[in-house]
């Protein structure tokens, strides 16, 4: 499975970097629901990060156009 990330939604509210946890095992921040994070957050000056989500593991990784792709 793989999926293309745009552009965010109208009316979801900006997190700052500080706020996104560094740990890959701590919990996350707790956020409203449909929360916008930056992808510089969540990637960490890095190209890919990955996301555990329902006992799956996913990669986020950044392209070198600048579009994030999700693969399972």
């Amino acid at each position: 499975m793989s999926a293309t990330v745009n552009a965010p939604r109208p009316g979801i509210t900006d997190v700052p970097a500080s706020q996104v946890t560094d740990s890959p095992g701590a919990p996350a921040a707790r956020l409203a629901p449909d929360t916008q994070l930056d992808s510089a957050a969540l990637l960490r000056g890095g190209k890919a990060v990955t996301i555990h989500h329902n006992g799956e593991f996913y990669r986020l990784q950044a392209t070198r156009q600048g579009k994030l792709i999700l693969t399972k």
